[in-house]
């Protein structure tokens, strides 16, 4: 489908997905017609915003009519790709596209799209800062907060000029329906099991992941992390020029950690295109853990085959203090600080994030589970942690994890304002208090970043008491 003038677009949601594809398409000349099962009360401003536009609304049948005159059918992402409505648009030949399908065809600016499992919004910041320091001009968009708000990538694009660059962050289920998505940096910060309860098995996961790299040519880049298996095996699907991220060896291309002296956390060095140079001191970066240092070196390595120079790449991740909900400090209170790690949705972040401290943990952990093994968070925990307070749906499973891997002291909270008064009353002077749940927030909370928001709301409430 090379043009949208004149052909019957459905698009499925009318929330973030909706509200931005469907002004854009319609300036183009499509007929859109958006539906969506939910009623004009539940979805409030989206419903006059695409009214103002002249989109033609379906809301609160989940029947779809007249969905069968559709020439293109775009799903929000939160659809999913076994949805009854897709599986018949499929077999009457209608081509189902995601909204970052239908922006890549129209951006005129090239795309860096950032996946992975963990660390794809550190990565996407850091990114745009190193560019913004080379001097580019540099749009964020995609499923990350920039600015307080989000910008969904085909909004982006439809602004962007030839010499902007877009750094989007992609999600698996956005992946779910491309088709020529073509990146001109793809990164893939790492993948470890999550999302069971939208793919189903681990390896539906990895493929939709996986396709980021599909239709990029010889003159993209594709930047993957060495050090995790999932990742590296997806190497022999590059058809790009291929940069490496690691810890723990020099990669023939791409970005590493070289320890000159035992005593040190060492360099951060980058090869791209043959030229050896060194960025700055592992220690030089504000936010602690191997994550950070994976992040910093995926964003190096993006940035620098984008064009910016090693210089200016350097300058903005010794200046990048971090991002909220993301080992975000909150305060310290009679010598004990908070963290909020509330964007720790599934368990590879979580052992990741108490990994990240040596200093004796408390650790607040919980949710609604996304069919997780919980067992390496309790071993974890039992390795790191003095305490853990237990939150949300499914803290119980979590509990069990921890005391089968020997922690002993460990309670449940009935809310977040109780999980931060019982984890003080735990924590010594010199402890972390840290919010890393583990599990998605969906339970008690809207969304992460709402769960974050009630630590920070909690801490302050201890701090006033």
């Amino acid at each position: 489908m090379s043009g949208f003038s004149g052909r019957t677009i459905a698009i499925i949601g009318a929330a973030a997905t909706g509200r931005a594809a469907a002004p854009v398409l319609a300036r183009r000349g499509a007929r859109v017609v958006v539906y969506d099962a939910k009623s004009k009360a539940e979805l409030g401003d989206a419903v006059t915003c695409l009214r103002t536009a002249g989109i033609d609304l379906h809301l609160g049948d989940p029947d779809y009519p007249g969905i069968e005159a559709a020439d293109l059918v775009i799903p929000s992402p939160g659809v999913r790709a076994d949805a009854p409505v897709l599986l018949a648009a499929r077999a009457r030949g209608v081509p189902v596209l995601s909204e970052i399908e239908i922006a890549y065809r129209l951006s005129r600016a090239p795309i860096i799209g950032i996946t992975g499992t963990n660390g794809k919004t550190t990565t996407v910041l850091m990114t745009a800062a190193a560019l913004r320091q080379a001097g580019f001009d540099v749009l964020v968009a995609g499923n990350t907060l920039a600015g307080g708000f989000q910008v969904p990538l085909i909004q982006a694009a439809d602004q962007a000029r030839p010499e902007q660059w877009l750094v989007a962050e992609i999600s698996s289920f956005q992946l779910e329906w491309v088709q020529c998505f073509a990146p001109r940096v793809a990164v893939i910060t790492n993948i470890t099991q999550d999302h069971l309860d939208r793919h189903g098995t681990p390896e539906t996961y990895v493929a939709a992941k996986a396709r980021l790299l599909d239709a990029q040519g010889p003159d993209d880049w594709a930047v993957l992390n060495a050090d995790n298996a999932t990742t590296a095996a997806l190497a022999p699907q590059v058809r790009s020029r291929r940069l490496w991220f690691t810890r723990s060896h020099v990669p023939d291309q791409g970005g590493w950690v070289e320890r000159r002296i035992p005593t040190l956390s060492g360099w951060l060095r980058l090869c791209v295109a043959g030229e050896v140079e060194d960025l700055m001191p592992a220690s030089a970066l504000r936010m602690p853990g191997e994550h950070t240092v994976e992040n910093a070196l995926a964003a190096a390595c993006a940035a620098r085959a984008a064009g910016a120079p090693a210089a200016a790449i350097a300058r903005a991740l010794a200046a990048f203090s971090g991002v909220p909900d993301r080992l975000e400090y909150v305060a310290t209170l009679r010598g004990v600080d908070y963290v909020n790690n509330s964007m720790c949705t599934n368990v590879d972040a979580a052992v990741r994030s108490i990994r990240a401290y040596d200093r004796p943990l408390i650790v607040i952990a919980g949710g609604r589970d996304k069919g997780s093994d919980f067992a390496p968070l309790g071993e974890a925990l039992a390795e790191r942690a003095r305490a853990l307070v237990t939150i949300g749906e499914h803290g119980g499973r979590i509990a069990a994890a921890a005391r089968a891997a020997g922690l002993i002291q460990i309670e449940s909270a009935r809310s977040m304002e109780e999980a931060v008064r019982t984890a003080a009353a735990l924590a010594w002077p010199g402890d972390v208090v840290l919010l890393a749940p583990g599990c998605a927030s969906f339970d008690w909370f809207r969304g992460f970043e709402h769960r974050g928001q009630a630590f920070r709301e909690a801490v302050a409430a201890l701090a006033q008491g």
